[in-house]
């Protein structure tokens, strides 16, 4: 029996970014450095098996019939440990990645329409001036295992 496979094409471009800020503040300082208008999506990403909601924030320029996304990467799951009380805090703290194989990228800003190599470039360069990011970097969403958990 023959299997068919099903091959989604990408058409977005990826940013990675390493910041220590929250994620409305990153989203304050890109509106404010880029001129953009990212504003808080009223759902976060979550996904059916998994309690983890990885907020978005969302700017579409009309004009330029181009979408930008703010994701973060993770998702910090606080319990309580009520099997074994202790002497310090009970809360336990679980990480959830949207992106597991980027563990050490804090935020993603995918780009639907925009395809110049030049303008993602460009991009990168205001958001590496901005003194609260540490960097940012282009990704291949096509080198990503996880690439389906981008797709919204």
């Amino acid at each position: 029996m023959q299997m068919l496979t099903l091959d989604l094409e990408v058409d977005y471009s990826l940013i990675g970014i390493h910041c220590a800020e929250e994620d409305y503040r990153l989203a304050y300082f890109i509106n404010k450095y880029l001129k953009f208008n990212l504003k808080k999506h009223e759902y976060s990403l979550d996904f059916k098996n998994s309690e983890a909601a990885y907020p978005l924030f969302e700017y579409k320029d009309e004009p330029h019939f181009t979408n930008y996304y703010l994701i973060n990467n993770k998702f910090v799951h606080h319990t309580n440990n009520q099997i074994q009380p202790g002497l310090f805090d009970n809360q336990i703290s679980t990480v959830s990645y949207l992106i597991p194989e980027k563990k050490k990228i804090d935020f993603f800003l995918k780009i639907e329409g925009c395809s110049d190599f030049e303008d993602i470039q460009n991009i990168i360069l205001k958001l590496n001036a901005i003194k609260h990011i540490i960097t940012s970097y282009s990704i291949d969403p096509y080198s990503l295992k996880s690439k389906d958990h981008l797709i919204f």
